[in-house]
């Protein structure tokens, strides 16, 4: 009972503190709202007894992951609802199909947030405060890495914006420049309509009506399962996706589930290549250099190296533990007139000449010597723009100590020509948009450094990482077949590729006209079968994301806790097989 007691007073004391909190609301949504008998009762709000719906999903933080500036934001939220909406009209007008009630209840809230008094200034900013951690919760939950949830994600942060005049979340908005280019020609007319009749329920129900039935298509045909009915289909994804059941009268029955890290994706099928690409001739493979002016390309080197100094890396000590890791020993000749080893053919005569002399052996010498290259393959999709510079610093460094202790290294990137397909799906909408189209984007690949160029030479082109406008979209699986073969095409016995990313393969034009998983079966598909074939060694480091479930050998990095010596060591241990997939240390001996 003793090893209990302290886990029971903290639920407790959890619990006194969730009520204590509930009440303080309750009572200002009282306030705002203007109605006496408003009440939580098991976490939802409650008039006369009768639970209320929950409007939207940013209204209900969590006591275990949210601040209390989070439930003063969701409380004002719920008292605006009540009193600026008719919830008679907004039930007469909702739609019946899943997907677009949620998004007709979503902009409805928009409208009652963008109409807020002007003598509360406190409430506007508290409903943008909880919106924003409500969007980066959803976002690191990995609900974005699917077709279904970056797109209800992007329709929320782009009406949200346009409707109360707030900025999109910033720290997502290079996540949604490619649905949000891909929406604009169908809901780009209704959204502008929305800002302007906010004041007038009636006249803002028309355009919500259109944008909903907009994305309740799109939506219906990335979440689309031909093995159940549109409709439970749909349903179920939206469960799967928020957390949360969708009632027949337009409320929710639970609240958005607390987000649980790494990625939740339905891979069946993983054994089978039914990869396509719709076109090539959009494909490139560039110096990463290439792209950017020859002036600012030196404004990027020296800002690099800054933030290398910065790390204060023992360099001496990573290029000894480098060796150790990768050096083996290799032939370099014979020491001879040893008194053992093996009979020197060449001194017999000595035995007849000399015969006390015993010097008649030879022995083998050996020197420490790196047959090994090391791939560097750098995930430049937009949200990994915000992790560009901790990334430029770590391959940098590993790049110049792996030359000093002798290990050829390449550092590649993968990215693509433009936002939404580009000009591979312009290709295929005049080709009348065929089903099934495969890949549907122009692939760019990057060489920030080859194996024959030595560090010294490749410094300029290595801070093209810095380079912002070039992290677009991610096709990772067609990726890995590309770094994997510039390795196969080397002499080095021992051959490592190296994957840094943060998340799955991520591309919308491709994901919206095929089946939604293609992306990530094909790079389970490329991996499985690097790995079955054994000539490259596959690791994949995820940038504040578990890679496991596609990378068997893998590991998290925390690239904005781990500094200095580190964040290379914790690379090293991946290396030798001494961490686990969750980025604790392993008993194992090194592979």
């Amino acid at each position: 009972m003793s090893a209990e007691a302290p886990s029971l007073g903290t639920a407790q004391a959890s619990v006194r503190l969730h009520q204590r909190i509930e009440a303080l609301c309750a009572a200002s949504i009282r306030a705002l709202a203007g109605e006496r008998d408003l009440h939580f009762r098991g976490h939802r709000l409650q008039r006369n007894g009768a639970r209320l719906p929950l409007f939207a999903p940013h209204l209900h933080p969590s006591i275990e992951h949210d601040d209390f500036a989070s439930f003063r934001g969701a409380a004002d939220g719920l008292a605006l609802r009540l009193l600026l909406s008719d919830p008679a009209l907004h039930a007469r007008l909702a739609p019946t199909d899943a997907g677009e009630r949620f998004v007709f209840d979503l902009l409805e809230q928009y409208r009652v947030e963008a109409t807020v008094p002007a003598c509360l200034p406190g409430a506007k900013t508290n409903l943008r405060l909880r919106h924003d951690a409500w969007s980066l919760a959803f976002h690191h939950a990995g609900h974005t890495e699917r077709a279904a949830g970056l797109l209800l994600y992007t329709v929320a942060q782009v009406c949200r914006a346009r409707v109360t005049g707030d900025p999109v979340t910033e720290a997502t908005e290079d996540l949604l420049e490619a649905t949000r280019a891909g929406l604009a020609p169908l809901i780009g007319h209704a959204l502008a309509g929305l800002r302007q009749s906010r004041h007038d329920q009636a006249a803002y129900a028309v355009h919500a009506l259109a944008i909903a039935g907009a994305v309740g298509a799109l939506l219906r045909e990335a979440i689309a399962d031909p093995r159940k009915p549109a409709a439970a289909g749909a349903d179920e994804a939206l469960a799967n996706l928020f957390g949360l059941l969708v009632e027949p009268d337009g409320a929710t029955s639970e609240r958005f589930a607390t987000a649980v890290a790494g990625n939740a994706r339905d891979l069946g099928g993983v054994g089978r290549n039914d990869y396509a690409v719709f076109t090539s001739r959009h494909d490139r493979e560039e110096p990463a250099g290439a792209r950017v002016r020859a002036a600012e390309l030196v404004e990027l080197r020296q800002r690099l190296d800054r933030l290398v100094a910065q790390h204060r890396v023992n360099k001496p000590r990573l290029v000894r533990d480098l060796r150790a890791l990768f050096d083996r020993p290799m032939h370099d000749g014979w020491d001879g007139a040893q008194e053992q080893g093996l009979v020197d053919a060449a001194r017999l005569a000595r035995l007849v000449a000399a015969p006390a002399d015993r010097h008649l052996f030879r022995s083998e010498r050996s020197l420490p010597h790196a047959d090994a290259v090391v791939t560097f393959l750098i995930d430049c999709s937009g949200s990994m723009k915000a992790h560009a510079a901790s990334v430029a610093v770590l391959v940098d460094t590993f790049s110049r100590a792996l030359e000093q202790a002798g290990v050829a290294s390449e550092v590649l990137g993968f990215t693509t020509g433009a936002w939404h397909g580009g000009a591979a799906r312009r290709d295929w909408l005049r080709a009348g948009r065929p089903a099934a189209p495969g890949r549907l984007n122009e692939r760019l690949h990057l060489v920030f450094k080859s194996a024959a160029t030595p560090w010294r030479r490749a410094r300029p082109d290595i801070a093209a990482l810095l380079k912002g406008d070039l992290f677009k979209e991610g096709i990772d699986g067609e990726a890995v077949e590309w770094a994997t073969g510039r390795l196969l095409d080397r002499e080095e016995a021992t051959k490592v590729l190296l994957v840094v990313s943060d998340g799955s393969p991520m591309d919308s034009a491709t994901t919206l006209a095929n089946d939604a998983s293609l992306l990530d079966r094909h790079l389970h598909h490329v991996v499985h079968g690097i790995e079955r074939r054994g000539f490259v060694r596959v690791f994949g480091v995820g940038v504040g994301l578990d890679l496991s479930a596609c990378y068997p050998r893998s590991h998290v990095l925390d690239l904005a806790g781990a500094t200095g010596n580190a964040m290379f060591g914790e690379v090293l241990d991946l290396l030798a097989g001494r961490r686990t997939r969750s980025g604790s240390r392993s008993a194992e001996s090194p592979a």
